[in-house]
Formats: structure tokens, C-alpha cells, sequence
């Protein structure tokens, strides 16, 4: 009689998984990176109330938080597809639409799903620097983007990096719908070996082992990360430093 649970298998699984932990951290890093670029254009955006964009933004980040990421990965798979075939078709050009590697739309899709929440992350970070800090630096004769360098960036990141650290372990979690695209990380090659063996229930325990370590290397990555750049309440801020040399 075969055995229920097998959970001998459910270790030697692990390094066959484990393979393609490059191809998720890759696809996580790299979206991530994206995300917070695009997050802090769209937080500057709205803390700036620009005309027009603001408007564009907040639609932007409306739609990608309304929508579940299964289906903007979707989306994102046979909607590129789509758009390069219509340039091909309108414009004469020849984009090999086939050329396209899988991996691409799936960094796409998850870098833009992950700004949308990096934005609203960031833009608060930014707005609970003290203002007067910001007043000084225009005192002291800084422009808003030297003071955003070099005041209110290194104050913010100390606000955000908790939240940011959830988001990117969530985005570790979240590329295991990658699969959608094509795309083969831990999860598909988990996928790919039940299909083999029909021991769904042992490949899951297998990957739900692999993903919650991560997680806890992840966090206490975040946890130093947060002791290395904290801020001790007596140490002075740069603007006190510069104002107390003028």
C-alpha cells in the first residue's frame, strides 16, 4: 500500500527546488529595485501636486491595487504580445514578439504591481520628515532636490525600510505566480516534479519549508539593516550640524 505522507520525499525535493532559487530571488530583487524607483516618481508626484499627473497617478495606483496581480500578470503576458504586434502592424516595424524572454513579463507585471504600494510607502516616509529640517536646508541654500539627497532621503529611509522589508518578503511570496508567465522558479519546478510523481501534498510541505526560511533570513537581513541605519535620538541632524556652524 503506498504511504499517505512521505516525508522523506519531502527533503529530497528541496535541492531539486532549490535550483531555481536564482531565478526567484532574481525576479524578486529585480522587480523590487524597479518598484522603488517608480514608487519614488509617483510619491514625488503627489507630495508636489503636479497638475495633471497627480490625476494620472492616482489612477495608476488605484487600478494596480484594485486589481489581483494573478490577473495583471495575465494581462502583462498576452498584453505585450499584443502591443508589439500592433507597432509591427502600424508602424512597419519587426519586433520579434517571440523573441521575448518569458521572465520579462513577469518582472514587469510585479514591478509595476509593487510600486503602486511602494509609492504610498514612500510618499509617507517623505511627509514624516520634520519640516522644519526642510526649511533649513532651503535656508541654507540648498535646492528641494539636494535636500531631498541629502536630507529628507536618509531621514525617510529609516521610516519606510520596516514596511519596505514586508513588501519585498511579500514580493519573494508573490513570485511564485510567476508560472502564469511561462516563467519556471521554485514553484513551476515544484509543479513540474508533482506532475511527475503525483506527491502533490510532499512538493508543497517541500516548497511551503523553502519559502518560510527564506522569509526568516529575509527578515533578520531587515532587522540589521535597521539597527545599522537608526538614527540615535542624541546624535545631531545634518541641518542642526550645518546651523550650528553658521
Amino acid at each position: 500500500m503506498r504511504q499517505l505522507f512521505d516525508i522523506e520525499m519531502v527533503f529530497t525535493n528541496i535541492p531539486d527546488i532549490l535550483r531555481f532559487l536564482p531565478t526567484t530571488m532574481e525576479l524578486a530583487i529585480g522587480s523590487m529595485v524597479i518598484s522603488l524607483i517608480i514608487g519614488l516618481l509617483l510619491a514625488l508626484v503627489k507630495i508636489k501636486q503636479i497638475p495633471v499627473l497627480k490625476q494620472i497617478v492616482n489612477v495608476y495606483i488605484s487600478i494596480i491595487r484594485g486589481t489581483p496581480v494573478l490577473v495583471q500578470l495575465y494581462v502583462t503576458y498576452y498584453g505585450i504580445p499584443l502591443f508589439l504586434k500592433y507597432i509591427n502592424y502600424t508602424y512597419g516595424t519587426d519586433y520579434n514578439v517571440n523573441g521575448v524572454p518569458s521572465i520579462i513579463y513577469a518582472f514587469v507585471a510585479l514591478a509595476f504591481n509593487q510600486s503602486a504600494y511602494n509609492a504610498e510607502v514612500i510618499r509617507a516616509s517623505l511627509q514624516s520628515v520634520e519640516k522644519g529640517q526642510v526649511e533649513a536646508a532651503n535656508a541654507l541654500g540648498m535646492t528641494y532636490f539636494q535636500a531631498l539627497r541629502r536630507i529628507i532621503l536618509p531621514e525617510a529611509v529609516v521610516v519606510a525600510l520596516p514596511s519596505l522589508g514586508n513588501a519585498f518578503i511579500g514580493l519573494i511570496k508573490g513570485t511564485s505566480l510567476a508560472f502564469v508567465c511561462a516563467v519556471v522558479d521554485m514553484t513551476a519546478q515544484g509543479k513540474i516534479i508533482a506532475g511527475r510523481n503525483f506527491r502533490y501534498f510532499e512538493v508543497y510541505v517541500s516548497l511551503a519549508i523553502i519559502y518560510w526560511v527564506i522569509t526568516i533570513i529575509i527578515e533578520q537581513i531587515i532587522r540589521l539593516a535597521e539597527k545599522k541605519i537608526s538614527i540615535p535620538d542624541d546624535v545631531p541632524t545634518k541641518i542642526e550640524k550645518g546651523a550650528a556652524a553658521l
